[in-house]
């Protein structure tokens, strides 16, 4: 061999080992979604601006699938709250289509609306805030009498009883001010203006105004000691999204505790969206009741739609309601999974799906395929990232996949349930997660969470407790995640192809003697 082919191949088999050293053995996908999972922490400023844009379209759902929704909007732009709002933002200097946001968000702009937890009014306002933002709340000492029968014994030892009368005082509500829009509106302005001055933020005040000062002030406190930053304060988009199990872990755990409480760290993404919709409302009142129509809850249009794949999977997409349809190759779109548990990171239960001759249940659209890949792939890499030990990665265990409603063990009298139904789309999976280690089970909730914040899928444990999930990818997302299942079949194909026979160097041929 020539001592420059010789170079050359150890310069390939160079860049080859390099190549093994840093590269997973695992799937990786072509098509990646930034800032996910482990790409927290290569955040970008254009990335963090994308994410943060996604969270905020994302709060679509959690307003629109309220019932009060399209009156919210009515009463929000009534004349009279829109006066009181107008002139509020102008003499506080802090928005009027903010504060409409978060009076349409607490309340849906009624001014006698009552939290069983305390807060009252068109912004509920708790007492203890309403008193420092100035209002009043008056009560006054009634006193009432009450009767007693109280049983005692006679001189003959028999039980009788007496009626005693008692004079009991109590107190009773005369004056509450933040049940008085003129005045709550107003206040709540100004309390927010003075929240923006101290917090140096007005998505920091937006915040407070959920959780308290208190609670904003811990998290500030966190996010400097994170970033060093002292001014101005990092926003809450960037303290929500620069953390992950791995990275910050700290500031982490506090928000997943404040997301346990009351859902306050995703508070000022949904009141953004909410301003975005009362504009649509006020500009293009069709497109906002398109959007009501497109978030309904079909079974009981006077209920809340309890989860995304609710709204998301619509009757038409039912069609493979029976074995027939399944098989139907004429329309039929389903593939299979690839079968490679250890590279993927995902195995299908086939016995869990109508035993192991019921191939024809082995199947989904490409997408879902896409989404289970794209889960398993974000979740061993977080996992591999924060692992302690020597302990493994365990492959998801699918448990279902299309699934026709003859095939669910309850007869077709059209009382099936919503949620099994929806099997027959082909567009979502069950994963059990009933064995996998905490660690991974931790990191798989984080990642669901995270592709559900940015609203590429959707999930839920079906039924409650029993550590099955119920997962499909958002309609605006399915030719992301086809594309990923695309990556799959490249991938499947590279690992089962023969490998390439190298070319032999071509031999030098003799120089031709001159005669």
């Amino acid at each position: 061999m020539a001592l420059s082919s010789f170079a050359t191949t150890l310069a390939v088999l160079g860049l080859a080992l390099h190549a093994w050293a840093i590269e997973p053995d695992y799937f990786v996908p072509s098509h990646r979604l930034p800032g996910i999972g482990v790409g927290r922490r290569e955040l970008t400023e254009e990335t963090l601006a994308r994410r943060t844009e996604a969270m905020i379209q994302a709060q679509t759902f959690s307003i629109m699938r309220e019932p009060q929704a399209l009156p919210g909007a009515r009463r929000i732009f009534a004349p009279g709250l829109q006066r009181l709002f107008r002139d509020a933002g102008r003499r506080s200097g802090f928005p009027a289509s903010v504060l409409q946001a978060i009076a349409y968000l607490e309340s849906w702009g009624n001014p006698k609306a009552e939290s069983p937890t305390g807060p009252r009014g068109v912004m509920q306002i708790s007492e203890a805030t309403g008193r420092r933002m100035g209002l009043r709340i008056a009560y006054a000492l009634r006193h009432r009498v009450v009767k007693t029968k109280i049983a005692r014994r006679n001189k003959r030892g028999k039980l009788v009883y007496r009626t005693m009368r008692r004079r009991v005082a109590y107190t009773v509500l005369v004056r509450d001010d933040r049940l008085k829009p003129e005045k709550a509106i107003p206040a709540a302005a100004r309390y927010l203006a003075t929240m923006e001055e101290r917090f140096g933020g007005r998505d920091w005040a937006i915040w407070a105004y959920h959780c308290g000062e208190g609670c904003v002030t811990d998290f500030l406190t966190m996010a400097r000691e994170t970033h060093g930053l002292d001014d101005p304060p990092a926003s809450v988009a960037k303290v929500f999204f620069e953390c992950n199990p791995v990275w910050n872990r700290q500031l982490f755990e506090a928000l997943h505790t404040q997301m346990g409480r009351d859902y306050s760290p995703t508070y000022w993404f949904r009141v953004m969206r909410a301003e975005q919709l009362l504009h649509m409302y006020r500009d293009d009142p069709a497109e906002f009741q398109d959007l009501v129509t497109e978030y309904r809850y079909r079974p009981d249009s006077s209920q809340r739609a309890p989860d995304r794949l609710s709204v998301w999977l619509k009757p038409q997409d039912l069609l493979h309601r029976t074995d027939d349809a399944v098989q139907d190759e004429r329309w039929s779109k389903l593939v299979r999974p690839p079968d490679d548990p250890e590279y993927f990171g995902f195995r299908v239960a086939a016995r869990e799906m109508g035993g192991e001759n019921n191939a024809v249940y082995i199947q989904a659209f490409p997408s879902t395929i896409g989404t289970l890949a794209y889960i398993a792939f974000e979740t061993r890499r977080l996992f591999e990232a924060m692992r302690l030990g020597d302990e493994m990665f365990v492959p998801l265990e699918v448990t279902a996949l299309v699934l026709p409603v003859n095939a669910q063990g309850r007869p077709g009298n059209g009382t099936e349930d919503i949620r099994m139904a929806e099997h027959a789309s082909g567009q979502v999976f069950d994963i059990s997660v009933a064995r996998l280690p905490f660690v991974e089970w931790k990191c798989l909730q984080f990642v669901l969470d995270d592709l559900g914040w940015s609203g590429h899928l959707g999930f839920i444990e079906e039924p409650p407790g029993s550590q099955i999930l119920h997962i499909g990818c958002s309609p605006a997302s399915r030719e992301f995640f086809a594309q990923v299942f695309e990556d799959e079949l490249a991938a499947v194909r590279c690992r089962t192809a023969p490998p390439a026979i190298p070319a032999t160097e071509p031999s030098t041929p003799a120089p031709v003697e001159e005669r």
